[in-house]
């Protein structure tokens, strides 16, 4: 039999819990599941799995298996999209997850540009700042800034991104320019407010340590283009990622204060769950990265 389909029987049928489950997620029966994982396990040598009429659980040795049978098999997958990427037709269901105003302005934005190019793949979006499990939840791609991803999932660098103090040069002739973190308690900070609580806390890197200062404002927001237009108006101080306001920066109407304490780590990231990766994940990414790499994207306001 063949050992990609033995493979991929095998973590149908760990994923879906049952053959009958599995058979109708893959479209075959059952009975054909339970045939190539007979020819898995007789060519391994091995038991992966118990079953039962009303159970089916993994072996000691299954555990260890599954892991490098999803790997094998997402590698099989990959280099295959890679050195034939046009040989099938895109077609299928892609589930998109993504902070909402990053997802507004530069994941949804490039919806239109994926399909022209894909037309029978349908986009489903959703716009969220949870950040779920993307096998539990369902998701084929998540965009992701600034957080840590589980080695479980294959993660991929879109852009490189860090967080900044900001404000209008108006502003600063007027109260000054902050020089150290202790100086933000001399200013009004536009901050963010989260459901029920405020986020008074902005994030520094100093001396290679990650600092947290507590900063007071009059006036806070849940809403990013909010707080971007009361930075333009000179309200106040704003901590926002570089590539909202790379436009505001490029004209002048913003600029950076506090940069030698800025953090770094706010990378923007593509993540997929290592057992399922869809073609239509990577093409989207793709196009993504294609419209980020044009040399004004970043200093043209959306």
């Amino acid at each position: 039999m063949n050992r990609y389909k033995e493979m991929r029987a095998f973590l149908a049928v760990v994923k879906e819990g049952s053959l009958a489950a599995a058979g109708i997620k893959e479209g075959i029966t059952s009975s054909m599941l339970g045939r190539y994982i007979d020819s898995l396990e007789r060519r391994l040598g091995i038991r992966l799995l118990h079953r039962t009429t009303r159970h089916l659980s993994l072996t000691e040795q299954g555990v260890f298996f599954l892991k490098h049978c999803q790997e094998l098999v997402t590698e099989i997958d990959v280099r295959e999209a890679e050195i034939f990427p046009d040989i099938a037709q895109v077609t299928g269901r892609l589930t998109v997850l993504a902070p909402p105003h990053f997802g507004r302005y530069h994941v949804a934005a490039h919806a239109g540009a994926f399909l022209s190019a894909h037309p029978n793949v349908q986009l489903s979006f959703n716009l969220s700042n949870d950040y779920a499990d993307p096998t539990m939840a369902e998701y084929d791609l998540c965009i992701r800034i600034g957080n840590v991803i589980d080695r479980s999932f294959v993660t991929t660098k879109l852009l490189s991104n860090k967080r900044v103090v900001c404000a209008t040069p108006a502003y600063i002739e007027r109260f000054g320019r902050p020089r150290t973190l202790e100086e933000l308690g001399q200013h009004n900070c536009l901050c963010v407010n989260l459901r029920a609580g405020l986020h008074r806390e902005w994030l520094f890197q100093e001396n290679g340590r990650l600092v947290s200062v507590k900063v007071e404002g009059t006036i806070d927001c849940n809403d990013a283009d909010a707080l971007i237009r009361w930075a333009r108006d000179g309200l106040g101080l704003a901590w926002r990622s570089t590539w909202e306001i790379g436009a505001e920066i490029a004209d002048g109407r913003l600029v950076t204060v506090l940069d030698d304490y800025a953090l770094p780590s706010f990378d923007i990231t593509a993540v997929y769950p290592r057992d399922r990766p869809l073609k239509s994940a990577r093409l989207f990414v793709e196009t993504l990265r294609n419209a980020y790499s044009r040399p004004d994207y970043w200093t043209v306001r959306a």
